[in-house]
């Protein structure tokens, strides 16, 4: 069957589609590629090879989707009754609230004003519960006319609605609950210093305290994740380089300090987890403008402790500089001027997040000595960085 990839209501390319295998099996003409992707739009600008594109275009596609390793994957879709993660896109028309792309099938006459999540509302309850709900549920009928079907990551996710605003529900990893908490403290630290972060606020569903923020992209935005800007060379150092000149050149101003600031967060909580798929930069996609670096979000693998005792305390000390993994210590060295901190303003900020800690212990049931181990790692890590600013 013949499809479009769509940009709003701008036509992208025509491709045929196979629903039994999930993958495009042939680009059949280009229409507008400007308008495509960004990371597809490289590609074929680069070669004009359509097998390659091709190619992209399945795991852009493949890319939108629940990915294989979600948490507790198996018991999603046997309580949605789906066979497959993929299957799921084919229910939404590809489309998400990261951007505006979707698949509409060659003859129709559908536009994006009428199927869009910004604009329109969409079910989410029953999703919310297969997702989060410890009990033993199915779902005989249920409409699957969501972007709860084009979320990425590891962690249990849902997109709910609360007065007209779209939130990003996410759980913990597993038995595991730290990671709402941890998103909580990276807003409570970036406010502090003036760094664009997204607000997380923590919640309670179904007795599992989970993390919640806003939806960072409108109707007329789109978020492009670093892995389609900068290709994988080998040398992180000049591709981190390569990536800041790349955002200057596109107009975004004060790239490098802003990308900076993200690390610094990183350094400050320990965060294992930053890779090219979780910081990026919104472009208009209407005019296709840059307009700037993303706020930063996904901070919850953060103050892992990977086994205590009374005597010792083992953790990884290790983080994310873009392909590679190296200890925090090198990560803040890419900061060219930290003396522009003023960590003055972190004062507090550990005991309000022990305050936080044990507010939700009745749910958590975390630890006296796990929240006061997370907490002196915090301090610990604020301290290294007043001594590198001097």
């Amino acid at each position: 069957m013949k499809y479009i990839l769509m940009n709003k209501n701008v036509e992208v390319l025509v491709a045929t589609y196979d629903s039994n295998i999930k993958l495009f099996t042939k680009i059949i003409e280009i229409k507008n590629i400007s308008y495509a992707p960004y990371g597809l739009e490289k590609i074929y600008k680069n070669n004009k090879d359509l097998t390659k594109l091709n190619h992209a275009l399945n795991e852009w596609f493949k890319g939108r989707g629940i990915p294989s390793w979600r948490d507790r994957l198996d018991i999603l879709l046997h309580r949605l009754n789906i066979d497959s993660e993929i299957e799921l896109l084919d229910k939404c028309y590809g489309l998400s609230l990261t951007d505006q792309y979707f698949i509409k099938p060659y003859n129709s006459k559908i536009m994006y004003e009428d199927i869009n999540f910004f604009e329109h509302d969409f079910p989410y309850s029953e999703f919310l519960e297969a997702t989060f709900s410890n009990t033993n549920i199915t779902f005989a009928k249920k409409s699957l006319m969501t972007p709860n079907n084009t979320t990425d990551g590891m962690l249990k996710k849902a997109w709910i609605i609360e007065d007209g605003v779209r939130y990003l529900i996410k759980g913990g990893y597993k038995n595991d609950i730290i990671e709402p908490f941890n998103e909580v403290l990276s807003s409570m630290i970036s406010k502090r210093l003036g760094f664009n972060t997204v607000n997380y606020e923590l919640d309670i569903y179904k007795d599992s305290v989970v993390s919640k923020c806003p939806c960072f992209i409108n109707k007329d935005t789109e978020l492009i994740k670093a892995s389609n800007i900068i290709d994988n060379k080998g040398n992180y150092i000049d591709e981190y380089e390569e990536y800041i000149k790349i955002l200057e050149n596109n107009g975004i101003k004060d790239a490098r300090e802003k990308i900076e600031n993200m690390y610094i967060l990183d350094f400050l909580i320990m965060n294992e987890d930053r890779h090219l798929n979780n910081f990026g930069v919104i472009r208009d996609s209407n005019t296709l403008k840059w307009l700037d670096v993303a706020p930063i979000y996904d901070n919850g693998e953060s103050l892992k402790i990977i086994d205590y005792s009374d005597d010792e305390m083992i953790i990884s000390n290790e983080g994310r500089f873009f392909y590679e993994i190296v200890p925090f210590d090198f990560i803040i060295k890419v900061v060219k001027n930290i003396k522009r901190i003023d960590l003055s303003l972190l004062d507090g900020v550990v005991e309000e997040y022990d305050d936080l800690l044990h507010k939700y212990q009745y749910i958590t049931h975390m630890s006296d000595r796990r929240i006061n181990l997370m907490c002196t790692l915090l301090n610990r890590q604020i301290n290294k960085l007043k001594k590198l600013i001097g």
